[in-house]
This record gives structure tokens, C-alpha cells and sequence, in this order.
């Protein structure tokens, strides 16, 4: 059967021209075009599609509101579109916020001249979003700034519960190439004891040695190596302390990430150890979203410079369209943000971060993968599962992808498998 589309925007060039890039492939239907928010709505309902693409900014009724009142009357797996500026990268993740499942930049030079990279890209990611699963409305969590004080505890929340609800499923989700590059630069951090520049030589070199440790073969880029998914029993896991001592908390995840780490980083107080985020999204985006989960959690939550040197209590957001690796200096631990020279499909990668991670900490991480698309995070986990370092997976039933969470489990390197709502009182617990 064909996947069902709607598309609803505003402007007719854009409708014309995402009609023609679907139409192109012979698996999908556009079945009907709205012009606004409202029109959107009653399409929904009439038309019944498979998924939607929505812009954020139009007339009568605007994307946010739309996507509140599809979920609330006919749940429907949502794609936005969204323009490369800080008050639109707002409004997406308020969409996100109020049900969406995805986003893309929207980007019309892309879309007129037809970039083929663009399309496969677009074409991939409407198929995912047509199979991720629907929770419904979620009320967007406050974003009003809490103090944040020296020490804090976390309330006791429930302990993931042990199910016996097995699962069996083949995920047939391929990873997409990323064309999302990145509109802003990073700038250097007056931390660092020595200027970013005067070692930028050794940064890449440092990153040529993680590609190659990464594809098994110096002569394979990461690009080029496969994954294959196979059929597997999962059980989600009742949590059991590992015992070990954990220098670094490790988040990876990519679709439906964004609304996964607002369930776990404000939850946290403020911890003795950083964390890092590596979440799939665009340069321009990374910033803005760091800003959001700031103002709602006790850790700092920033945007990482090259140079930032890692604080215990805080947060650090891998920024869109680079990579980001780390060095030893002395016994703190320094960010390097890499351009990326086109050899890997995600900017950033998760398991270019975590191989990093594992030459720094070894057995000394708790790393964790969140839902997403694909597989990025399996090949860094299992290097530092060879370590010794703990490593969880989000469970399938609170995933909106059940993609790179199934890779590692796949891969017998998940010590332990957690529903979403319990991963944030987990890792208080595993921390001591």
C-alpha cells in the first residue's frame, strides 16, 4: 500500500514542488493539499493520511495549533517544516512539543533546483515518520527558569517495573543521510589553556584515528559500513545498580529525541559528572534547544564550543552539522568540534562522540541510546561496552522510533532496557 500524504502549507510553490518529489516515488500518494492550519485539520479527518507535512508559520491557523488539535481529534504522525532562524527553531520545538514527530529545515533553494540529496533525504525521513509511533497530544512541559542550587536531590520516583510484555519486531528503517549543514560556527572557548587552533591538527588527526577505528578498516570510510537488523526478544529490565564508578553520563538519540531528553535532563539534579547530548539535528537548531532544556532543569545545559573544558553539573548539546570528539588536558577532559570532511552520514554522530569517549574514560561511562532512526550509537557502544562501561536502551514501547535503541540490544551490548518515564531517577541511582 502506498503511504498516504498530506501536505499543508502555505505557499503554493512549496506545495507544488513537495507533491512532484513524492509523486516521484512510486510507494507514496499525496491525497490532499491544504493551504493553512484550519484546512489542515479537516483534511485529517476526512482524508485519514499515513503522515503529514506541516509548516510552522501560516495564516488562519498555525502549524503549532494544528498539530495540538490533530492530535487531540485524529492522531497522525506529523513532519514539520521549519525555517533556519532562531524564532523558527522555537516554534518547531514547540511543535515537537505539542505532538509532532519530526522536522526539517525548510529549504527552498533545495527544493526548487531538486538537489537529489535533498529529496532522498526528505523522501526517507516521511517514510520513517509514517511508521513511528503516535502518542497523541503531550502537554509542552514548563519552560519557566527553576534556581538551580549547589546540591540538590531527585524526589523517588518508581523504579522501572519489571514487564512481561516481550516484544518481537524487525525494524526495516535504514539510516538517512544527513544534508542538514550546519549555519553557524563555532567559537572557541577562552577556557581551553591553549588556543583551539594551535592543536586543530591534532584534533583531526585524532578524528581520521576514530573513523578508522570505527569502520574496522582505515580504508572504509564510516559511511560506507552496514548494518543489518535482525528478529529479537526484548524484555524490559527492572533496574539493578551496576556497581561501578561512572566519570561521565553519555546520551545519544535522534527522532522523537528532542521530546525524550525533556523527559530526562530537567528531571536530574545537579550532578558531580557532566553529561552529553548527541542528538541528530541541524547547526542552527542546537543552540535554541539548549536554551529551552536550561531553563527548565538544574544542570547547565549549553551548547558545546570547541574548547569547553567539562564541568561536573553540566550539560553539553553536540552542536548540529559538526562533530564532536574530545582530549585529555592534564585531568580535565577538553571538547573539539570538527567539521566534518563528508564521510559520515550523521553531523553529529553518536559514535564518533562515544568512540572519543571510550580513549578518554574507558569502563567509566554510562552511555544510553534514545529512539531514533537507524543505527548510529550501536558500533560506539559496543567499544565501550568492551571497556567496561555500563550502557542502557530506551525500551520499544516508550520509543518513537524503535531504530537505534534495537541496534544495541541487537547487538547484546544493552545492559539493561528502560521505559523512558524511569531513565532520569535510573541515573540518579546508578550515580549514588
Amino acid at each position: 500500500m502506498a503511504t498516504k500524504i498530506l501536505i499543508v502549507d502555505d505557499s503554493s510553490f512549496f506545495r507544488k514542488r513537495l507533491k512532484e518529489i513524492f509523486e516521484s516515488d512510486p510507494s507514496m500518494q499525496v491525497v490532499g493539499e491544504a493551504k493553512d492550519g484550519k484546512e489542515g485539520v479537516a483534511m485529517t479527518e476526512k482524508l485519514r493520511p499515513d503522515v503529514i507535512t506541516m509548516d510552522v508559520e501560516m495564516p488562519v491557523m498555525d502549524g503549532i495549533t494544528a498539530v495540538k488539535e490533530i492530535m487531540a481529534k485524529c492522531p497522525t504522525p506529523i513532519l514539520m517544516f521549519s525555517s533556519l532562524t532562531f524564532e523558527g527553531a522555537n516554534s518547531t520545538f514547540k511543535a515537537l512539543e505539542a505532538g509532532a514527530i519530526d522536522f526539517m529545515p525548510k529549504n527552498f533553494d533545495d527544493i526548487a533546483h531538486r538537489r537529489e540529496d535533498a529529496i532522498k533525504s526528505l523522501i526517507g525521513s516521511v517514510k520513517a515518520v509514517s511508521r513511528s509511533r503516535v502518542r497523541g497530544f503531550r502537554p509542552a512541559p514548563a519552560t519557566t527558569a527553576t534556581a538551580r542550587p549547589a546540591t540538590s536531590t531527585l524526589s523517588a520516583r518508581p523504579s522501572a517495573t519489571t514487564s512481561t510484555l516481550r516484544t518481537t519486531s524487525t525494524s526495516t528503517l535504514a539510516s538517512r543521510t544527513s544534508t542538514l549543514s550546519s549555519t553557524r560556527t563555532s567559537s572557541f572557548s577562552s577556557a581551553t589553556s591553549a588556543t583551539p587552533a594551535a592543536t586543530s591538527g591534532a584534533a583531526m588527526g585524532q578524528y581520521k584515528k576514530i573513523n578508522e577505528m570505527l569502520s574496522g578498516d582505515p580504508g572504509i570510510p564510516a559511511a560506507a559500513r552496514k548494518f543489518t537488523f535482525g528478529d529479537h526478544k526484548a524484555e524490559t529490565t527492572a533496574f539493578r545498580k551496576s556497581g561501578k564508578l561512572h566519570s561521565i553520563v553519555a546520551i545519544g538519540s535522534s527522532t522523537g529525541g528532542p521530546i525524550a531528553l525533556q523527559q530526562i535532563i530537567p528531571k536530574l539534579p545537579k550532578l558531580n559528572v557532566p553529561v552529553i547530548v548527541v542528538q541528530h539535528m541541524p547547526g542552527s537548531f542546537t543552540q535554541t534547544f539548549a536554551q529551552r532544556l536550561d531553563a527548565q532543569s538544574q544542570l547547565h545545559v549549553v551548547e558545546a564550543k570547541d574548547g569547553d573544558m567539562l564541568e561536573p553539573g553540566t550539560c553539553y548539546i553536540a552542536p548540529g552539522g559538526k562533530q564532536m570528539i574530545f582530549e585529555k588536558v592534564g585531568v580535565k577532559t577538553r571538547v573539539r568540534i570538527i567539521q566534518d570532511t563528508g564521510r559520515l552520514s550523521y553531523n553529529p554522530c553518536v559514535d564518533v562522540s562515544f568512540a572519543s569517549l571510550c580513549q578518554i574514560y574507558g569502563g567509566k561511562v554510562l552511555a544510553m541510546i534514545l529512539t531514533g532512526m537507524g543505527s548510529d550509537g550501536c558500533e560506539g557502544c559496543q567499544l565501550l561496552k568492551k571497556k567496561g562501561s555500563v550502557i542502557w536502551a530506551q525500551n520499544e514501547e516508550t520509543c518513537v522510533v524503535y531504530g537505534m535503541p534495537q541496534a544495541i540490544v541487537n547487538a547484546s551490548v544493552a545492559d539493561m532496557v528502560l521505559p523512558l518515564q524511569d531513565i532520569a531517577s535510573c541515573i540518579v541511582k546508578e550515580l549514588g
